[in-house]
């Protein structure tokens, strides 16, 4: 029997139609077995008008973040695989597909999409202060992370449903740094975790905050390089960490795995 996919697409305050038109996309390209909207704060009209989208909407009056709107999304997921895309759709279906096939086939745990790495394919660029801020976050991680990557926040990523109820206990990060912490806690439990290029065209109207985005990622970044560090050195998460608003439920058995 084939592996089934679940996506979860987060969402705050979207184009209700725009993202109507990707959740399509998604279910032509990735046949998932389930697609979840995680709306936040949602504006007048966007829940009826999502409701012509092949997806389940889980809208929630307050803001949770979009690492905390993504773990609420799989949680309620029954597949073998989740997925998640961004709701600005700058990861075309057709490439999340390619994200996701590495893991359905077995040979990665965490599938990481990557606008940076070299056979990515980048339609149209942010701008110069967002590429190298970028940039510069890029080069951090991987001097203070033990998993070298070109490209950790980019929003395109499948796991198997092992690994992430072996790693969901260990992540504390509610927000755009939930990435980052997925990725190092999906490494340091053993799990392979790989790149897949993708073809990427930014999207001017994205939430992310030109300035207080990357701050609150450069803090983010520290957190966990020392809470892995930690890790390393006690063989366990720091209990002490930070929840931020993560609502964590057991992990069940967090033996390392022989996935490599």
């Amino acid at each position: 029997m084939n592996p089934t996919v679940g996506v979860v697409i987060p969402a705050y305050r979207p184009d209700a139609d725009r993202l109507a038109d990707y959740a399509e996309r998604v279910v032509r390209h990735v046949e998932p077995e389930a697609v979840r909207i995680e709306l936040d704060d949602p504006l007048p009209g966007t829940v009826a008008t999502l409701k012509r989208a092949p997806a389940t909407v889980n809208a929630v009056s307050s803001r949770r973040g979009k690492g905390r709107a993504i773990t609420d999304g799989f949680d309620a997921l029954e597949t073998d695989v989740y997925a998640f895309a961004d709701a600005d759709g700058s990861t075309p279906a057709a490439s999340l597909s390619e994200v996701v096939a590495p893991v359905l086939e077995g040979s990665l745990a965490l599938s990481v999409g990557s606008r940076r790495h070299p056979d990515a394919v980048v339609e149209c660029h942010q701008t110069r202060v967002r590429r190298r801020l970028g940039d510069l976050f890029a080069w951090s991680a991987r001097r203070l992370l033990p998993v070298a990557l070109s490209d950790y926040q980019c929003g395109a990523k499948a796991i198997t449903a092992e690994a992430w109820g072996n790693v969901r206990g260990r992540l504390r990060e509610p927000g755009f740094g939930w990435d980052v912490d997925l990725v190092a806690a999906a490494d340091a439990a053993g799990y392979r975790v790989g790149e897949v290029p993708v073809r990427w065209r930014d999207d001017p109207r994205s939430t992310v905050a030109p300035v207080g985005t990357p701050l609150e990622l450069a803090r983010t970044l520290l957190r966990v390089a020392l809470r892995r560090r930690r890790e390393g050195i006690d063989g366990v998460a720091d209990p002490r960490g930070d929840d931020a608003g993560v609502d964590r439920r057991p992990a069940g058995d967090r033996r390392r795995s022989d996935h490599e």
